[in-house]
């Protein structure tokens, strides 16, 4: 079974910078690495075929993403929530057996998590999702069987309320980057 990996870059970091200046997605970690090509890069080295989503104008994220190995597509509605990305990328790889879900301004989750969502969907689950220290955090990884709940998000939302009802594979780990996203300036 080969999962299709999804890498959501298309909000807007309204939090990070409220004047809408500053990407976050473009910002350096501490460590040198920009932060969508950290969270790229992670997924990359555990899938063969990764489909980020980039808003509209945001070239700078699109040609950075095309020259690690995604694909790129642009969702014109991306200003309407993450539903919107997320249906983008779900209806352009609809034949994929489950996709791996995961955030651009997400770069410390770990391959090796990333592995193990995989290998718990190619087992039979339906739904995986990391959890650490009691908290379950991103990407999320959904087989095929969810196909029509994930074509059908719309909003803000993204998947949480397939979440919500839903059986979940909670899969522990010890990999805080599960639950450390970007959104201010101290979180680099």
């Amino acid at each position: 079974m080969a999962l299709t990996g999804i890498l959501l870059a298309a909000g807007r970091g309204r939090r990070f910078d409220p004047s809408g200046v500053e990407n976050k997605l473009l910002q350096t970690l501490a460590g040198g690495e920009i932060v969508v090509a950290a969270s790229a890069k992670n997924m990359l080295a555990v899938l063969p075929r990764v489909l980020a989503v980039v808003r509209e104008g945001d070239d700078k994220v699109a040609a950075l993403l095309g020259r690690l190995g995604c694909e790129v597509r642009v969702c014109a509605t991306a200003d309407l929530g993450m539903g919107e990305s997320l249906v983008t990328a779900i209806d352009y790889t609809k034949g994929a057996e489950g996709w791996l879900i995961g955030l651009g301004d997400m770069p410390h989750v770990r391959p090796d998590t990333m592995r193990a969502l995989v290998a718990t969907i190619e087992r039979g689950a339906r739904i995986a999702a990391p959890v650490f220290e009691g908290r379950r955090g991103n990407p999320v990884a959904f087989s095929a069987y969810h196909l029509p709940l994930l074509l059908a998000l719309e909003g803000d939302q993204g998947a949480r309320a397939i979440l919500k009802s839903h059986a979940v594979s909670e899969v522990v780990v010890d990999d805080d980057g599960i639950v450390r996203d970007i959104d201010t300036k101290q979180d680099l």
